[in-house]
């Protein structure tokens, strides 16, 4: 019997916001980063243009969960962006059933964009889930896969 982890099972991903737990979602999208660039034909040089990197961007992060009790800490969280409270260094671990860690991200200077609470609805039996929305300033030195 082998014991070699599949590095692709995935089940879950736990958000840290400034060092504190905001417990596990079960899905997450928008871990990019696109490079712009500028083309630069240089005169005499017909052999290629330039690619000048002129700037990173970053898209949004998008995490999703069952509504649990730590949903509180998220409405907290976006209730003190109106306040004027700085943004937050985030760190989205990926980790087996096990809790083992497979990989990580870190986010530099993030804030809450969007979240998205469940519909309420007596007649359908669904799962009440939330989304979050996080923008970042990119990734940290000590996140990446």
């Amino acid at each position: 019997m082998t014991t070699t982890k599949d590095p692709a099972s995935s089940l879950f991903f736990r958000l840290t916001v400034s060092g504190v737990s905001f417990g596990a979602f079960n899905g997450c999208d928008g871990l990019a980063a696109q490079v712009d660039v500028e083309q630069f034909e240089e005169g005499g040089n017909n052999g290629f243009v330039w690619q000048l990197p002129t700037r990173v961007r970053h898209s949004n992060v998008r995490l999703t969960r069952p509504v649990t009790a730590d949903t509180a800490k998220v409405a907290t969280w976006i209730s003190s962006v109106a306040t004027g409270i700085e943004r937050a260094d985030v760190q989205i671990d990926v980790l087996r059933a096990d809790g083992s860690l497979i990989a990580s991200w870190g986010l530099r200077e993030a804030i809450p964009v969007t979240w998205t609470g469940p519909t309420l609805d007596p007649e359908q039996a669904a799962v009440a889930t939330e989304v979050l929305e996080i923008a970042h300033h990119g990734f940290t030195a000590s996140g990446g896969a």
